[in-house]
């Protein structure tokens, strides 16, 4: 007979004869969907849940050592607790992508429960096992401290959900707060659908090997088994975001070039049976020598990767006389520096439920554009795209990661031969080992100035290792490039920029797109030329800082909007008041795609029952563009939160507002959503006011403002419709761990302020761990790391964050004068932290994470 296990979830009896995962009982057998799976290693928090009063994580925890015991998730909260977390959450901007916050209550409770008064520090201790890459903890704690006070009875809860006051400017509370908090909002691997079978790919034994053969007839024989698919049943083995370069299956006979790689798909109808399939199909390889490196790829005898050769991508940037320029300087610094593969660590791994729909098929994804998916699983069938529809789930996280089809495709691929639901996720370590990361980097940099220290010309290579596939190398190195000359004023420069395959996982997108890498260099030079020139980091920076109607070295006059220079001041006294500890860097980043393409915002809204409908296809991936859009609204038409409503990210329904991606969703798609209010503004006047005399109207807008091509002939092209600027100190303690950052940031007008903190902070804790802590080691390829080793750091970890944002009176005639934060905000981090230590030892650290430091004990850097 059977062990019975038996214990109470929220104060019911439950009992099983499974000896399996807690996380996988709560969700799969209760329903209890709070309870996420962020990683299954028990090393991300997402899946935590109370366990006889303490916070436990359910992964971790079989349901044979629960027996006996009391569990208690987010659903078992009483409606008091639930609605102070909700308000607390909110009202302090706790919530971003949402997909950690579950976890963060549940340990936020736990702690209450224990002690009612907590101190940030106790706060932080009792996070510190659950991992947040959106918000840099500082909201988490606020918000669980709030959430204390209002348990307690020493603060209360105002109705501000309603949005009464939503307007620009405003700090909104979050539409999408509620669900996230309760975890009652649908992410794509708590879809559950009648008849779904569940499908996953076997991938890969060896960054590159020959596939000799696939024999899956074991698998097929295992009862629940109902297919197995291979490249014969692709029409089109090839996508990509740009380049179809990616097999979606590697074919027999064919050779693999990452572990990713997917060889098939098994699809049964249990994720049980599934894993049990995936270990009987055979595949029989020849191991090839692996291309490991950049230098490797570039070799004359180093085998093709792909068809083209090695060499995925190259641009050179040029304007006016760099070598001359520099020949003709007072001082001059050329300096290398190396840059590592970064992980995006989002904190949902991949996952989509595609199904058969009308004549095609229909998807819901987890991704950052509806219509770029759309697009490469198109290719993949060669059908026409409206057959196709994708719609967002809430999406846990991206910062580029999920910009490439990663499930989406293989998914719909199933759903349309079987003609049945089918779910594909990825397992964490799958999800490691598959997307694109951030380039890793190696770069020279050549930078002159005069004996003022006003900048000359610079001169740099910049080799990105762009992996198995290109995914977006194009364009994150172009950005690289053109991004690498910082937000200065000097007119010479030449860039050169290559990006090559390599048997490693690809990279792609990544927060910063590949400025992070390119400013690192530069602003380390800068350092150097102050001190040749005998002025100070900030004073060097100051005297060569764009300003409205300055030439930027891409010959674009800077805007009415430039406010880097108050950047600069916003931080001065505080970087002078910590000599010998404190680092500086600046960073501009672009809004919007720019430089010649047609990169369009599209709105339409509906006037139904008395309220306004906004529909735009632009993903959330925890920005808050769904909040910002709605306050947009709400400032034009001067009504509240209550009448006012986002439909989802849905390509049948929504027009097409590209991709969440380039900081361009506030501006781009903001000014489409703000066009299309002022239409609907005209004939509410007309209407005197009533909503209901609309009823059925749409409004629809499209905003396009057009850029010039990179190397256009013009003496001033414009790049990009908006750049932000920022400035960030990083202030060192005695024993040299970050005791405090202030990070100054021009966004243009701020929309929201609660989100904005949030996402500085969030970026500088990324920028941080950038700087000292994350690494991605390969071996042959290979990667090294599971979730719990990438070096993420966690709410213990954090210093002392100061948001600081600066708003000019004069803005660009654009989204109420909004600019992006998403990607700059984690641009500076790390040159100013490498600043920061070079002004307190005075070694220069090329690479990155940066050797001997309080963080992490390698070899000892080298003093130059």
């Amino acid at each position: 007979m059977m062990e019975k296990y038996v214990f109470t979830v929220n104060g019911k009896t439950c009992e099983t004869e499974k000896d399996i995962p807690l996380l996988t009982y709560l969700r799969n057998e209760l329903g209890l969907f709070s309870v996420k799976d962020g990683c299954s290693e028990g090393a991300c928090g997402t899946c935590s849940v109370i366990v006889d009063g303490r916070s436990m994580r359910a992964c971790v925890l079989k349901t044979s050592r629960a027996h006996g015991k009391s569990i208690t998730t987010v659903e078992g909260l009483s409606e008091k607790e639930k609605e102070a977390f909700v308000y607390a959450f909110g009202v302090k901007g706790s919530v971003q992508c949402g997909f950690c916050i579950p976890g963060m209550v549940i340990s936020g409770k736990a702690l209450i429960d224990q002690n009612p008064n907590p101190t940030e520090e106790e706060i932080k201790k009792a996070i510190r096992g659950n991992i947040c890459r959106c918000t840099g903890y500082k909201k988490i704690i606020e918000g669980i401290d709030l959430a204390a006070a209002i348990l307690r009875g020493d603060a209360q809860i105002d109705d501000l959900e309603k949005g009464e006051e939503y307007g620009v400017g405003e700090k909104a509370f979050r539409i999408d707060v509620r669900e996230k908090v309760l975890g009652t909002g649908e992410y794509c691997d708590d879809v559950v659908m009648e008849g779904m079978l569940h499908g996953s790919a076997i991938r890969s034994k060896y960054p590159r090997a020959r596939i000799l053969d696939i024999d899956a007839s074991k698998a097929l024989a295992l009862p629940g088994v109902v297919d197995v698919l291979t490249a014969e049943d692709v029409p089109n083995n090839k996508v990509g975001h740009i380049q179809q370069d990616w097999d979606v299956f590697i074919a027999k006979g064919d050779i693999t070039r990452s572990v990713g790689d997917a060889i098939c798909l098994v699809v049964a109808e249990t994720e049980e049976i599934m894993n049990k399939a995936k270990a009987m199909v055979k595949i029989k390889y020849e191991q090839l020598e692996p291309v490991r490196n950049i230098k490797e790829a570039m070799a004359e005898d180093a085998p093709k990767l792909h068809e083209n050769g090695n060499l995925c991508q190259q641009r050179h940037v040029t304007r006016g006389d760099a070598k001359k320029a520099l020949a003709e300087s007072k001082y001059v610094v050329t300096q290398s520096y190396s840059t590592p593969f970064t992980e995006h660590a989002f904190l949902e791994p991949e996952c989509a439920v595609a199904f058969p729909y009308k004549d095609g098929v229909k998807v819901y994804t987890s991704d950052q554009g509806v219509y770029d998916t759309r697009k490469e699983i198109a290719i993949m069938f060669g059908w026409e795209e409206d057959k196709i529809v994708v719609e967002n789930k809430l999406v846990g996280g991206g910062f580029g990661g999920k910009e490439d089809v990663s499930v989406q495709h293989v998914a719909c691929l199933a759903a349309n031969k079987l003609q049945k639901p089918v779910k594909v996720k990825l397992t964490r370590q799958e999800s490691i080992n598959f997307h694109p990361k951030r380039h890793a980097m190696e770069g020279t940099f050549t930078l002159g100035c005069d004996e003022n220290g006003i900048f000359t010309a610079l001169d740099c290579d910049i080799y990105f290792d762009t992996g198995a596939y290109a995914s977006l190398c194009g364009p994150v190195l172009e950005r690289a490039c053109t991004h690498s000359v910082g937000p200065y004023t000097y007119q010479n420069t030449d860039i050169r920029g290559y990006g090559y395959y390599t048997n490693n996982p690809p990279a792609g997108a990544f927060r910063g797109f590949g400025v992070c890498q390119s400013e690192f260099a530069l602003e380390s030079n800068i350092n150097l030329l102050a001190e040749k020139v005998g002025i100070s980091p900030w004073e060097i920076r100051y005297r060569n800082a764009i300003e409205p109607g300055k030439v930027l070295p891409n010959g674009q006059i800077a805007d009415v909007s430039t406010a880097l220079k108050e950047t600069l001041e916003a931080v001065k006294d505080v970087y002078e008041a910590n000599p010998g500890r404190a680092g500086i860097a600046c960073a501009m980043k672009n809004s919007g795609v720019g430089v010649g393409l047609p990169d369009k915002g599209r709105a339409r809204i509906e006037v139904h029952d008395g309220i306004v409908q906004l529909y735009t296809a632009a993903s959330e991936i925890g920005q808050g563009c769904f909040t910002v859009f709605l306050q947009m609204i709400s400032e034009t038409l001067d009504i509240g939160l209550e009448k006012i409503k986002y439909m989802g990210c849905n390509s049948e329904i929504a027009p097409d507002s590209g991709t969440t991606s380039g900081s361009r969703q506030t501006l781009i798609t903001g000014e489409a959503v703000r066009m299309a209010s002022e239409d609907l503004k005209a004939d509410l006047e007309a209407a005197g006011g009533d909503l209901s005399k609309l009823e059925g109207k749409e409004y629809y807008a499209e905003f396009f403002e057009p850029t010039d091509k990179l190397g256009a002939d013009k003496p001033n092209p414009v790049s990009h419709v908006a750049y932000g600027f920022a400035t960030h100190v990083v202030v060192l303690d005695d024993d040299g761990k970050v005791k405090e950052v202030h990070a100054a940031h021009d966004s243009g007008k701020v929309v929201n302020p609660i989100s904005i903190q949030g996402q500085i902070e969030g970026g500088v804790l990324m920028g941080l761990g950038y700087a000292f802590t994350e690494d991605f080691p390969l071996k042959d390829c290979v990667p090294q790391v599971k979730f719990g080793t990438l070096g993420l750091m966690r709410a213990t970890d954090i210093p002392y964050i100061n948001a600081i944002y600066v708003e000019k009176d004069e803005l660009l005639p654009f989204a109420y004068g909004s600019k992006g934060i998403g990607e700059i905000a984690t641009i500076p981090t790390a040159p100013a932290a490498q600043g920061a230590y070079y002004a307190m030892d005075g070694v220069l650290r090329t690479t990155l994470p940066m050797d001997d430091t309080a963080y992490v004990k390698k070899k000892k850097a080298v003093k130059k």
